[in-house]
């Protein structure tokens, strides 16, 4: 049987990510929080939203659970599927990118081959990778979502800082201690430096 991929052709539109992003007045990347559950992510990205927001900038925030419970519901937690939810992630939000956006995406991302693959996907001049550093013993005490007490009762099979491994980056673009420093400047520092990096090439 021939190979049917051989007749995917993909089309170029004529309005394209560059037109989108002078339409909108900014660059569209991806920035890409990597970091434990309970590390501060979701709330990082939340809080950068509403001020880019303010400011004027077209954003999406691509969270953990909300992909989950939607596009990647057919995935369970298993090394494959979890490799797979990374990789749908990445591909989604390179066609964000494309629309003139500036996408947020709020994911573990345990595995240092998955992330490198996010950078292949995204193009490494579109993506910053933030990493949200916080200490297991931090983020277990906070277990806002009580997924660490299931984990160390073997409800939770595969969790990422207890029965499976996080390797943590090596070299992020960004990063950001969430167990030193507070929210607020947490998000002063992100806004600085993303803002730093919105302005359009002459």
């Amino acid at each position: 049987m021939a190979d049917e991929k051989l007749h995917i052709i993909p089309h170029d539109h004529i309005i394209d990510r560059l037109a989108h992003n002078q339409q909108n007045g900014h660059r569209s990347f991806v920035v890409w929080f990597v970091g434990l559950s309970g590390s501060g992510k979701s709330t990082l990205a939340g809080k950068l939203e509403e001020q880019l927001h303010k400011d004027g900038v077209r954003t999406y925030i691509l969270d953990g659970d909300n992909i989950r419970s939607g596009l990647n519901k057919d995935l369970d937690f298993s090394a494959e599927s979890r490799s797979e939810n990374i990789r749908r992630i990445a591909e989604v939000s390179k066609l964000f990118v494309d629309s003139g956006t500036v996408v947020l995406t709020a994911f573990i991302s345990p595995f240092k081959e998955d992330r490198d693959k996010v950078r292949e996907i995204v193009g490494a001049d579109s993506l910053i990778e933030v990493y949200v550093d916080c200490p297991i013993e931090v983020c277990e005490e906070r277990d806002v979502k009580g997924l660490y007490k299931k984990a160390r009762a073997g409800e939770i099979s595969n969790f990422t800082g207890i029965s499976s491994p996080f390797e943590i980056p090596e070299n992020p673009d960004l990063t950001v201690n969430t167990a030193e420093s507070d929210l607020e400047d947490g998000v002063k520092y992100l806004v600085k430096e993303i803002e730093a990096r919105l302005a359009l090439s002459e």
